[in-house]
């Protein structure tokens, strides 16, 4: 069973940093693609970042380009994400996914998320 569990998520000021992590277990962490999405208030989930499983190829929401940063360690089933630049509409739920587009991911479904604010 794909188990994915979020951390690393908190209050924070409007151009501050956060990093986030999330410990896969479950399956051959490896040999997946994966992806940050997220769900603010009110809306639907959106994609955000994805890596391919050999750790270069990495892809990201134009809402996102050039302040987020995703990563992942094979060698303790992790994928992360780094956040800086943060801004008010970055406030949401964020999620860790297997797949690594926007079209093809998918979440586990007792994932819990991490909750990310950013305010004054």
């Amino acid at each position: 069973e794909v188990q994915l569990v979020e951390s690393g998520g908190g209050l924070v000021q409007p151009g501050g940093s956060l990093t986030l992590s999330c410990s896969a277990s479950g399956f051959q962490f490896n040999a997946y693609d994966m992806s940050w999405v997220r769900q603010a208030p009110g809306k639907d989930l959106e994609w955000v970042s994805g890596i391919h499983s050999n750790g270069y190829i990495k892809n990201y929401a134009d809402s996102v380009k050039g302040r987020f940063t995703i990563f992942r360690s094979d060698f303790d089933n992790t994928v992360n994400q780094q956040m800086s630049g943060l801004k008010t509409e970055d406030t949401a739920v964020y999620y860790c996914a297997t797949g690594g587009y926007s079209w093809n991911y998918k979440r586990a479904l007792q994932s819990q998320g991490t909750q990310v604010t950013v305010s004054e």
